[in-house]
């Protein structure tokens, strides 16, 4: 399953996101999308769970989220000071805020955060996409605009 990861949009949808996003079969937004339209444009290409960032005054949406995508149990959040101590069986917790990007593991734990695609912050412009399959994680890229 491939999955598309984004998060800190902030009212533009660079065309690099829409590419990099072409043949997901999921979407992840981790906020700060500002602009409804743009969570609209993106189902789109793929169905989407999104939460909602400390911008995102306008858009109902929860501000966590728990989903299995491939087998992989995910937790997303926007700021990453409130993710406090993952569930046990949450394999990957997927972030945004601080527009930029982030793959680390600790604990067992995967903390992706995709970076932002338009108000990058010590990093090119970025988005992220995932595969995973069976319960585990193949593969995580970061994709530059």
């Amino acid at each position: 399953m491939k999955i598309g990861v984004v998060s800190d949009l902030h009212r533009k949808l660079p065309y690099f996101v829409e590419k990099a996003f072409d043949g997901c079969d999921h979407i992840i937004c981790a906020g700060d999308t500002e602009d409804e339209r743009l969570l609209w444009q993106l189902q789109t290409i793929a169905p989407i769970t999104n939460v909602r960032g400390n911008n995102d005054w306008s858009i109902e949406a929860p501000y966590t989220v728990s989903a299995t995508f491939g087998g992989v149990r995910f937790f997303v959040v926007h700021r990453p000071h409130d993710i406090g101590v993952p569930a046990d069986d949450v394999q990957v917790v997927v972030h945004g805020h601080t527009h930029a990007p982030r793959d680390e593991q600790i604990a067992g734990v995967r903390y992706l955060n995709p970076g932002s695609p338009t108000y990058p912050r010590r990093s090119n412009p970025s988005c992220m996409v995932l595969e995973v399959s069976d319960g585990h994680v193949e593969s995580v890229c970061l994709v530059e605009g």
